[in-house]
């Protein structure tokens, strides 16, 4: 099986009226490695400058609570995730050294999705 992955932009929520930042994400997704989890990264120093994240930042969240999160407010651990109007979605992650706060495209984490479960579901060769 092969990994999936996906870039894509998302807005970095602040305390800032005035701030509008937009970064961007890797979604990755290795059925090798952990089918249950996708990873959310901050490519490089992106985040680093605006929030307080490290440059490189990486989160794991589970593959059903991102799926549950897009239709009804989810959390496991320190990770939730919930929909936001009809067509974002909003991920905030807990860490010793914050919170940070991401709103996507529904429709982008999706993809992402639909692509991972064709991952997960295909036959395995010999």
């Amino acid at each position: 099986m092969s990994a999936v992955e996906q870039y894509t932009r998302a807005h970095l929520v602040t305390d800032s009226p005035d701030e509008h930042v937009v970064v961007p994400v890797a979604l990755r997704y290795d059925p090798e490695a952990d089918p249950q989890s996708v990873r959310v990264g901050l490519p490089g120093n992106q985040g680093s400058e605006w929030a307080g994240l490290p440059g490189g930042a990486e989160w794991v969240v589970a593959r059903e609570l991102l799926e549950r999160g897009l239709r009804t407010p989810a959390r496991s651990g320190d990770v939730t995730v919930w929909p936001c109007g009809r067509v974002q979605a909003v991920l905030e992650f807990h860490s010793p050294a914050g919170v940070a706060v991401m709103q996507f495209d529904s429709s982008a984490l999706i993809r992402f999705l639909r692509r991972t479960r064709t991952v997960a579901t295909a036959p395995v060769g010999h």
